[in-house]
């Protein structure tokens, strides 16, 4: 990564936010803002040094800058329909000085091919629309609702473009809502995409899950592997993180969830 970096421009609705790695992101202003899903869903990804990767609705791109700001893979290809975020993620790119390493593909995520990408890639990951259209309060942002909402493509199609674009054997990375399990398992296998591991993540001890995080395998055979449930809060009351969450914000990683441990994660 190229450590001179540019000076910041912010044209007329956007902020500059400092977020995690030491990374600038540039963000619109009442848009969706970076958060825990897209951290937890980098750190999840396993790293493939040597291997490409695509990020489906890549919004600000800040999934692409969060795993090459480790050296996750040799590139990413940022895929996003909305043409103002497109810019948003090439002007993100170059002001952490990661250009070299991120391109984006403008553009429906249900027209994707290897051809998008020179040829099949190691991994796929994608945090998608979590919500049905149609479901709930709609936002008066159309970039809002494309972001939040199935408007532009369902999970079975986040699903289906991630198998188009991986090798047999590579992996899909995604975060959805625990309420949409279902939906989500369906698609993946509807892709020939297995699921072979799963993290359930809960605010505090006392909430229901908030999120799950799920590894998939192109072509791979029926097994999955479930770790300890990820807890972000102590409490409730007590909003202090807990170790995991704190070790993850350490070593951007949860290979040690699914090591045998013992004791509390507290």
């Amino acid at each position: 990564m190229d450590t001179t970096l540019p000076e910041v421009c912010l044209a007329d609705g956007e902020r500059l936010d400092e977020i995690n790695e030491h990374l600038r992101l540039i963000c619109k202003k009442g848009g969706l803002t970076f958060g825990t899903d897209a951290y937890l869903l980098s750190a999840f990804a396993r790293a493939f040094p040597k291997e490409n990767c695509a990020d489906l609705g890549s919004g600000t791109g800040v999934i692409a800058l969060l795993c090459q700001s480790r050296g996750k893979y040799r590139h990413i290809y940022a895929a996003e329909l909305q043409d103002e975020f497109c810019d948003l993620i090439r002007r993100n790119a170059a002001l952490n000085g990661m250009d070299g390493c991120i391109s984006v593909l403008p553009g429906d995520i249900r027209s994707l091919s290897q051809g998008d990408t020179e040829g099949a890639l190691a991994a796929v990951i994608s945090n998608p629309p979590y919500m049905a259209a149609g479901a709930g309060l709609t936002h008066t942002d159309i970039r809002m609702e494309t972001a939040r909402r199935e408007l532009n493509g369902t999970i079975y199609d986040f699903c289906a473009a991630a198998s188009r674009l991986l090798k047999s054997g590579g992996l899909f990375y995604t975060v959805f809502r625990p309420d949409r399990m279902a939906d989500l398992f369906a698609a993946l296998r509807a892709a020939s995409l297995e699921p072979k591991r799963m993290v359930t993540v809960y605010p505090d001890t006392e909430s229901r899950p908030c999120l799950i995080l799920v590894e998939s395998r192109r072509d791979g055979s029926p097994e999955l592997l479930q770790s300890p449930p990820l807890i972000i809060y102590k409490s409730r009351t007590d909003r202090t993180y807990t170790a995991d969450l704190q070790r993850i914000f350490d070593t951007f990683s949860m290979e040690f969830l699914f090591e045998n441990r013992k004791g509390n994660t507290l």
